[in-house]
């Protein structure tokens, strides 16, 4: 979706994040909330044992449709049956949060004048295979409990960047997806 606003040819780039399209955007969808509505779809594929392929055909923006057709590749390591080929579900997990929550940090960032020499956010999680397994169902199936670490390098102050991290966590999706209680609604459908 593009701006209903002509932006300068020397965007205001600060953290790698055109501020000036940034600030476009803001302004766009504050002036009409219709522009703020997405929509996002993965549409996967089981390709035998733990393989599987997991489509994105594009996605909706303002009631537009972009095409974004991209495959993400996904296997299971050695000592999970898997052929080791590709990152499990649980890293790309864990990486779809991290990635989201660093688009955050660089932008909000930039937006509020601090610039950013490096950043590195760092996940981890334990998952007690009884609960996956089926052993025990007094074994939750997935992770109870993340750690996380951000590490920013930054002349900015020590108050700015609580701030920052504060403002991230507060609207980064994907952090909101996996600490929150989101309902799915899955429906099966058979041949």
């Amino acid at each position: 979706m593009e701006p209903n606003v002509s932006l300068p040819t020397n965007p205001a780039l600060r953290n790698g994040i055109d501020l000036d399209a940034l600030q476009a955007t803001i302004d766009a969808v504050t002036a009409d909330p219709a522009k703020a509505q997405t929509n996002w779809t993965i549409r996967s594929e089981w390709l035998g044992g733990t393989r599987s392929d997991h489509h994105v055909d594009g996605y909706s923006i303002g009631g537009e449709y972009v095409p974004r057709p991209f495959r993400i590749s996904i296997d299971e390591p050695f000592e999970l049956t898997g052929s080791n080929e590709f990152a499990n579900p649980q890293e790309y997990l864990l990486s779809a949060m991290n990635a989201c929550m660093i688009v955050g940090y660089a932008a909000v960032a930039g937006l509020m004048g601090i610039d950013l020499d490096s950043l590195e956010v760092e996940t981890t999680g334990d998952i007690d295979l009884r609960g996956f397994l089926g052993i025990s169902g007094e074994v939750p199936p997935g992770y109870p409990r993340l750690e996380q670490r951000v590490k920013i390098k930054s002349r900015a102050s020590s108050e700015e960047l609580a701030e920052l991290h504060e403002a991230v966590q507060r609207t980064s999706p994907n952090f909101f997806n996996i600490t929150q209680n989101v309902e799915v609604n899955s429906q099966l459908q058979t041949d």
